[in-house]
């Protein structure tokens, strides 16, 4: 019995022993499963890595996870890294198969994948969850990029003869697929539908989204630049409504056959390139789907402000040989581009010019739908005038007439790419590109000199001046009466007893909501016309805070400002009449129950123009400039018709119109805070970042700071970047309100607009007359932007920084202001 228990034994390690080399054989020669069911879960282990020579002289790492294949084309759904650098990617490889080899796997090349702008690192783990979700973590644990399918009915993941990496249901439908996400490859049998794009790399090393992007529209087959608006290179129609990848075919383009693997990628320098598998057992390149373009036609051949010449690159030259604009990014490899060496200050618009550059042509002016026809003197000044643009071009309608009452077409550019130089050609387009000089003659040297002297004596002047009326002033007042002191408030606000306002508010019982300074109750006078009214806490002491603004915000007048219509000045009582908002403050609307869920785009997208209307007018139009320093949901108001209002000026401060800065003390809502509060040099720019916040959390339906959310969602800023440079700002947009998502492509659009008013460097943020101008369409956004929101500004804060500008700096601390509007 003993014996044969042994036997036995020994006889069940030979066959695992057998069936272990057996396996070690399969993969070998590449006889991996082509379907995985959940749940399921793969660690990215370098040390079962099969490492394979690059063609760019890296070494790459790759790990299958499935595999399809095994005559003709082969592709491989696995880890993708690059060996020296420890970056890897999820993602679908295609190979040759190859008979009588042991090597399952021979040069592939990458043609999806999933996490392209976020590499994981070793030991970083492919999951395939039971609520059906295809999820990847780095080492550490981060989540890197999700499939999005939890709860969908997920039953397997598949890797189809085709390269389709497919998450299917119970009954082998398509869940979520690869061919609807694209990188920048496409595969024999892939269609391109409507909406989709490809976006070229970096470069060949950088696996990143790069620039330029190649898209099916709705009439229309596009290659561009990711500027805004974008440039466009290439322009054709469609063949059908989307862009096949077919066997000899691709949009009207004319392939070879596939007898072996092939496929169509979309090149850093913006070739769109057939690769076919060869006989060297490796892909090379069979066709440039373009050829009909120039080598100077591609947009960044040379660049930024690169002049492409017969195919060899340059920087802008000037001709009056006084002053140097332009520098090559690297002297040895002048396709990089080239840098201003003063970039364009937008609080220098004087000291802007434009360079004509003649003999020239601009890939982008032809295909461009934005030009308008105008005079060159006309086009000249559009670009003068408008800070974000960086150049325009110019072509004469009638080339053999040319003078300055000719007209032409004008189109403007937010961003200068690369230039082609035709120097055989005399009726081509002219470029004027923006400079920023940087000498100043003696004259005017001069002249600032003399203006700042004889101010500087009349400042003194005036303080002197200022001090002796104010002694008077408080001489005067000490005799007056509480009724005297009032009855010099000029206007038409209404005086309240406090007996009269406590009537109409039912003995302030009706409460609407709570501020800084004081409660907000709702009442209604005797011809019916319902009020707000704002009992303030703490300010029996402060007449004439209290009169002096009184008199000022009372004068204001704004469609998008609640209005001040009347006070109350009686012993200890100070109480605000303002006009009743219906609809109460914009918060409960985006963020807050049900009601949120009805507030449309079209509502959504008004509010946000009233909001800017309103603190442009603040900024801008009063005669005294007002800084907000408090804007948030909270602080806007909503009417029966739900049109916006800015309310309570509680920590507002007044400031000269021809102030530019002023230093106070930290005021505000935490969340909602500029980072220049840190350096405590502050502008009116600290209301254009907190209206950047708020316009955020309209369009995406959430807070700022949301506890709810998971950790790395609680901030939407954090979000904000993240998505930003995932390129998914799409995925931001509310998701709760059907509406929005419809018009996401608008959302997403808007949301450029939101990022450029939280640009960290308070100079680079738009004025809110701009931004106004921007969503009436007027203007373009700016495009280069940081994403970095909240990291605190490095500008100068001296003289230097200012450059001739006078920075107002106030020694101590300042009373806020008390007129708070309802909330």
């Amino acid at each position: 019995m003993v014996v044969e228990q042994r036997f036995l034994r020994y006889a069940i390690f030979l066959a695992s022993l057998l069936l272990s080399s057996l396996s070690s054989l399969n993969a070998q020669k590449g006889n991996y499963n082509s379907t995985a069911y959940l749940p399921a879960s793969w660690i990215n282990q370098a040390s079962k890595s099969q490492e394979i020579n690059g063609t760019d002289e890296t070494t790459v790492l790759v790990l299958p996870i499935l595999l399809r294949g095994s005559d003709g084309p082969r592709y491989v759904c696995g880890f993708y890294c690059n060996k020296v650098e420890d970056q890897c990617l999820f993602g679908v490889l295609i190979s040759q198969y190859t008979p009588n080899t042991d090597n399952y796997l021979q040069s592939p090349k990458l043609v999806w994948s999933a996490n392209r702008n976020n590499p994981v690192q070793s030991n970083a783990m492919l999951q395939l969850k039971e609520d059906g979700d295809l999820v990847l973590a780095n080492s550490d644990g981060t989540l890197i990029w999700s499939s999005n399918t939890r709860g969908k009915s997920v039953s397997g993941l598949n890797l189809t003869e085709m390269g389709n990496l497919v998450l299917f249901g119970p009954n082998n439908e398509p869940i979520w697929q690869s061919f609807d996400h694209p990188t920048d490859s496409l595969l024999l049998g892939q269609k391109l539908a409507r909406g989709q794009r490809l976006t070229a790399s970096v470069s060949a090393s950088n696996w990143s989204q790069g620039r330029l992007s190649l898209a099916v529209g709705s009439a229309s087959f596009s290659a561009y630049t990711e500027s805004d608006p974008p440039q466009i290179y290439y322009l054709s129609g469609l063949t059908y409504p989307y862009c096949e990848f077919r066997n000899g075919s691709f949009n009207g383009f004319t392939i070879p056959l596939a007898s072996v693997a092939q496929f169509i990628r979309f090149e850093p320098d913006g070739h769109l390139k057939l690769y076919q598998w060869g006989a060297a057992d490796e892909f090379t390149e069979v066709v440039d789907l373009l050829t009909f373009l120039n080598d100077c036609d591609y947009p960044m051949v040379c660049g930024n402000y690169g002049i492409c010449s017969r195919g060899q690159c340059g920087c802008i030259e000037t001709t009056n040989g006084q002053e140097r604009y332009f520098n090559e990014i690297k002297s040895r490899q002048p396709n990089l581009g080239c840098s201003l060496v003063t970039p364009i200050s937008c609080d220098h618009s004087q000291d802007h010019t434009l360079l004509e550059l003649k003999n020239t042509s601009y890939f982008a002016f032809h295909q461009s739908s934005d030009k308008i026809e105008t005079l060159m003197e006309e086009c000249k000044s559009k670009c003068m005038s408008n800070c974000s643009c960086k150049a325009a071009v110019f072509y004469y309608t009638d080339q053999l007439h040319r003078d300055l009452e000719s007209k032409g077409y004008c189109l403007l550019l937010n961003e200068v790419f690369s230039i082609s130089n035709n120097e055989r050609s005399v009726d081509d387009t002219i470029l004027l590109v923006k400079v920023q000089n940087t000498h100043v003659n003696k004259s005017r040297r001069k002249t600032v000199i003399l203006a700042s002297t004889v101010g500087a004596l009349f400042g003194v002047v005036c303080v002197v001046g200022s001090c002796l009326v104010l002694l008077m002033r408080v001489f005067r007042e000490s005799n007056e009466t509480e009724g005297d002191f009032l009855s010099k408030v000029p206007g038409m606000l209404a005086r309240y007893s406090y007996e009269n306002l406590k009537a109409v508010t039912e003995d302030f019982s009706k409460k609407l909501g709570e501020g800084g300074f004081g409660s907000v109750y709702e009442g209604a006078l005797s011809n019916g016309t319902k009020i707000a009214v704002k009992c303030l806490d703490g300010f029996a002491q402060l007449k004439d805070s209290f009169i002096a603004e009184v008199q000022i915000i009372g004068s204001i007048h704004h469609v998008n400002l609640v209005k001040l219509i009347g006070f109350c000045f009686e012993k200890s009582h100070r109480l605000l009449v303002y006009e009743y908002m219906a609809n109460g403050s914009l918060d409960k609307w985006i963020y807050g129950g049900k009601e949120k869920q009805s507030l449309p785009w079209s509502a959504r997208r008004r509010i946000i123009t009233d909001i800017a209307k309103g603190l442009a007018y603040l900024h801008e139009d009063c005669s005294h400039k007002i800084i907000h320093f408090d804007i948030k949901p909270q602080n806007i108001l909503l009417d029966q018709n739900f049109n916006a209002k800015v309310a309570d000026f509680g920590l507002s401060k007044l400031v000269e119109k021809d102030q530019s800065r002023v230093i106070t003390r930290m005021r505000g809502t935490p969340g909602y805070l500029a980072p220049e509060w840190l350096s405590s040099v502050i502008t009116e720019k600290v209301d254009v970042y907190s209206f950047g916040i708020v316009m955020s959390e309209i369009l995406c339906g959430r807070k700022n700071l949301d506890w709810s959310q998971i950790e790395e969602d609680r901030h939407l800023l954090s979000v904000f970047k993240r998505r930003a440079e995932e390129a998914r700002l799409e995925d931001m947009v509310d998701k709760n309100n059907l509406d929005m998502q419809v018009h996401v492509l608008e959302a997403v659009e808007m949301m450029q607009i939101a990022a450029w008013c939280l640009q960290s460097n308070f100079t680079k943020r738009p004025s809110m007359s701009l931004v106004v101008k921007v969503l009436d369409g007027l203007v373009a956004p700016e495009t280069n932007l940081d994403y970095d929101f909240t990291k605190p500004s490095a500008v100068e804060t001296g003289a230097a920084g200012d450059q001739g500008r006078e920075a107002f700096h106030i020694a101590s601390p300042l009373l806020p202001s008390t007129l708070s509007g309802p909330r």
